[in-house]
């Protein structure tokens, strides 16, 4: 049975124009494989291009977007499934329960902050799926040398390094998906309970 996958990206229309050639292909590739999309439901930026390459291939989409968003010419209005949430936290839960891995096309504050909260859980064992970093054009050079800083003095273990994965195109996004098999980690401080230890939580 295919996956659904979840794809956060953003909703700017002022990026340069090989961030949505890759989302468009992105949505392309998935509709082509048999996968289904989950995504944030937008109509305009990379999240319309991602979209609008899915249904241009026939495959499923499923919008998920909050209430206060939910506006003619915001909402995507070809969603197979349109999931309207109370708020932008029971989005992102509505959008994790629903999907069997992860990619993460270039996008402002949420895109980041979705993306970190999924590594962040995988972290701590709340899940085991496959997470992907689509890095176009260098977009995430960056974010990724602050992963490495964050090894480098301490602030995370260098296991953390599996948790995702870091591609330069679609193609080789959705292969890693398909070949993903959850890494093996250490148990400490690597489960919610020790975690919540390790933080002095349960002092």
């Amino acid at each position: 049975m295919k996956k659904d996958i979840c794809v956060y990206a953003s909703s700017s229309d002022a990026v340069e124009p090989v961030f949505f050639e890759t989302a468009d292909r992105l949505g392309r590739l998935l509709a082509q494989r048999g996968y289904g999309l989950v995504y944030g439901a937008g109509q305009v930026g990379l999240m319309g291009a991602l979209a609008d390459g899915a249904r241009a291939e026939g495959g499923r989409i499923v919008g998920v977007i909050p209430e206060a968003l939910n506006l003619k010419g915001v909402v995507y209005e070809h969603c197979d499934e349109l999931i309207v949430t109370a708020d932008m936290r029971t989005r992102k839960d509505e959008m994790d329960k629903r999907a069997d891995a992860f990619i993460a096309l270039p996008g402002g504050f949420g895109t980041l902050e979705e993306l970190l909260e999924v590594i962040t859980l995988k972290q701590l064992r709340y899940h085991e799926r496959a997470i992907v970093i689509l890095n176009v054009a260098g977009f995430y050079d960056a974010l990724i040398e602050q992963f490495e800083t964050s090894i480098a003095r301490r602030f995370a273990k260098e296991q953390c390094r599996k948790l995702y994965t870091v591609c330069a195109a679609p193609e080789s996004a959705v292969g890693y998906i398909e070949t993903y098999r959850a890494p093996v980690l250490e148990t400490k401080w690597m489960t919610p309970m020790d975690a919540a230890l390790e933080a002095g939580e349960g002092s």
